[in-house]
């Protein structure tokens, strides 16, 4: 290395420890002027040796990278949701629940939940090579360049760090940063910005990545995510996290019981409001990495982690009118529209009503004061109505009759909570609603086709079913509003794409009712193509794992309709997938059919989704608790002492991953 290169080197290092001292330990050890005269050396001899260019210098961090459109990145590891819980009596059943599946003391990792925008970072080499949102969890927006600009993301890492992994954080706007940008806002005559939690999560979509380097944006990190971490335990990680150069919240606490978590929630419900960001709630985590991969994950969170959220913000406000929604499954759904109120950040100006059950037993009238509140402080919620404020000449409410969309008659289902519109192909809100679910990300996930459009098309008499995308002409689109001629081709192209999206998420993109993504795969995998779902019997069905008869029935009666087998037949004939490939086909068997395996311990040889996979794909059931139905235990090493107590007790045979591989082959 010359002497240029290494003086170059040298500042970089010098430059991050200051940077590291500062953003994340809050405790600088230079003055902002040397600083920045350092920083300025370091730009001139870059300028002047393009030869010793590093993506990760500190200089990068001013930000001037444009991106027009952020790349839509999958996750190599999902990004999952949380469960929420509210009370004592929900940590404790959750609590319950993990007890049954695994075995000996738990300890649990509890941590603030803060409010801002979910990042994940991959680093390779302890370099920042990619940032990504959390989008739908299985893909999101590369937004490096901006995440770059954020003083407490370190780019160059230090200490033992793994050569290759994600850590998942949340992108804040302290209160500080937050007021500060407001009143520069108001002074120059805009709009102040509603919220920090909003701001953070629009400035991440900035174009300019100067300009997101000119907001005092901060990273709070809170999980490593990858393969041969190096750590055992959730607070290990945080520790270690600390160690490499990341900003960890130093609040995490490690207890030994829920009740241990009550204090940590108790303290912090009243301590947060000193905090210098927004939190709401707590995330509680089992803390040894061994029971976490144990538990693993229900279909949309994982088993061992849990969101305890603190009480919402409740206002009241006037009920102005009752108006219904069409869903594109004919459910109809009531909503309050309300006098705007400003509600945990936000402006409130509608609520749910639910159903009609729900309007009786609040007796909610029109004019009524009502106490709103936001459920888990996403979505908001009726919860009362204020009586002393109630005029003298109000009316009960009289829940509709007939489709507010196409007039015909609703009907309510024995055992139902919701009235329904049955006229499934001549309401156009559900012709519309089956079709924007048909083109959603997670379905056929269609480029250049967004909800709007959609309407338009149907509202335009172009289309009337999802099948009918697929005769679209450039022609026909053009002379629709706000359609140039590349949005147009785009358009075209992204239906024409979309012929090659796989059997299961073809099958899911349906939109039966209660067919979901998870019963889609499953339904799938276990019928391997449309006909033999179509052709399956109700009692068929149901013996398929984790499909119950409310989606047997479904499913039946969907098939059933000739209307539904024309529109899979037209979109037969363009092409799209209606069987598993013969790459999916490869190496499933039904060697285990039947069959229903408990995975539990260490395995040494194979990990335990490999395991999972190999029986899946071998027609067996990956079951989580030991019962008398249990065919036998993959165990590895590890295997809790009650597991092995019940299986001897029931009889169950117990093998180790081995003796499994082996008898596979």
């Amino acid at each position: 290395m010359n002497t240029v290169e290494q003086h170059i080197q040298n500042l970089r290092d010098e430059l991050r420890t200051h940077n590291y001292n500062y953003y994340v330990l809050d405790n600088a050890t230079i003055s902002d002027f040397d600083f920045d005269i350092k920083l300025k050396e370091l730009q001139a001899l870059e300028a002047k040796h393009p030869e010793f260019f590093d993506a990760n210098s500190p200089t990068q961090r001013v930000g001037g990278a444009v991106t027009k459109n952020f790349e839509t990145t999958v996750h190599e590891h999902r990004m999952y949701s949380l469960d929420n819980s509210y009370s004592k009596e929900d940590l404790q059943d959750w609590e319950t629940r993990i007890k049954k599946l695994i075995d000996g003391d738990i300890q649990y990792t509890c941590e603030l939940k803060y409010d801002g925008a979910s990042i994940s970072l991959t680093y390779e080499d302890g370099k920042l090579i990619k940032a990504v949102t959390r989008g739908d969890g299985f893909q999101g927006d590369n937004v490096t360049a901006n995440i770059k600009t954020i003083k407490s993301v370190p780019l160059q890492l230090k200490g033992d760090f793994p050569p290759k992994f994600d850590i998942r954080g949340e992108i804040v706007l302290p209160f500080e940063g937050f007021i500060k940008m407001n009143e520069e806002r108001i002074e120059i005559g805009e709009e102040p910005y509603r919220n920090p939690r909003n701001t953070a999560s629009g400035s991440l979509k900035l174009q300019d990545s100067a300009e997101v380097a000119k907001r005092p944006l901060e990273c709070l990190l809170y999980n490593l995510t990858g393969t041969n971490l190096g750590v055992n335990t959730q607070f290990e990680g945080l520790e270690k996290a600390r160690q490499w150069g990341f900003k960890v919240p130093d609040a995490a606490k490690l207890v030994d019981s829920i009740d241990g978590v009550l204090e940590f929630v108790e303290y912090w419900d009243v301590h947060r409001h000193d905090l210098p960001y927004e939190t709401d709630g707590v995330v509680i985590k089992v803390n040894n990495l061994q029971q976490q991969d144990e538990l693993g994950y229900t279909a949309k969170a994982p088993r061992w982690a849990m969101a305890y959220k603190f009480k919402a913000e409740r206002v009241s406000t006037r009920l102005n009118s009752i108006t219904y929604q069409v869903g594109r499954t004919g459910a109809i759904t009531p909503v309050a529209n309300l006098e705007p109120v400003e509600l945990a950040g936000t402006t409130v100006k509608r609520a749910s009503l639910h159903n009609a059950d729900q309007i009786a037993k609040l007796d909610i009238r029109v004019n009524d004061e009502v106490y709103v509140e936001k459920g888990g402080e996403i979505i908001p919620k009726i919860l009362g109505v204020d009586l002393t404020k109630r005029p003298e000449n109000s009316e009960p409410t009289i829940y509709i009759s007939t489709c507010p969309e196409c007039n015909t008659q609703l009907v309510r289902q024995e055992g139902e909570a919701q009235h329904y519109c049955p006229n499934y192909n001549g309401c156009n809100p559900q012709i519309i609603g089956r079709i924007q679910h048909f083109i959603s990300r997670k379905a056929m996930d269609i480029d250049g086709l967004g909800g709007e459009t959609v309407a338009l098309l149907v509202n335009e008499g172009l289309i009337n079913n999802y099948a009918d995308l697929y005769k679209l002409t450039k022609e026909q689109v053009l002379p629709l509003e706000r359609m140039a001629e590349k949005s147009a081709d785009n358009l075209i192209n992204g239906i024409a794409e979309s012929v090659k999206v796989p059997f299961e998420r073809v099958l899911f993109a349906l939109g039966i009712r209660y067919v979901g993504e998870t019963v889609a795969k499953k339904l799938a995998k276990h019928y391997k193509n449309i006909d033999a779902v179509i052709n399956a019997t109700q009692e068929e069905l149901v013996n398929v794992d984790e499909i119950g008869i409310k989606i047997a029935e479904s499913v039946v009666a969907f098939f059933a309709a000739e209307e539904n087998i024309e529109i899979i037949n037209n979109l037969r004939a363009f092409g799209l997938k209606f069987e598993l490939t013969e790459e999916q086909l490869s190496g499933q068997t039904e060697l285990l059919k039947g069959n229903i395996v408990v995975v539990t311990g260490v395995f040494e040889t194979i990990s335990r989704n490999e395991l999972k996979k190999a029986i899946e794909d071998n027609g067996g059931k990956v079951s989580s608790s030991i019962s008398s139905k249990t065919s036998y235990i993959v165990a590895g090493s590890n295997m809790g002492p009650s597991k092995k107590e019940k299986a001897e007790k029931l009889n169950v045979l117990i093998i180790n991953e081995v003796e499994f591989l082996r008898m596979l082959n």
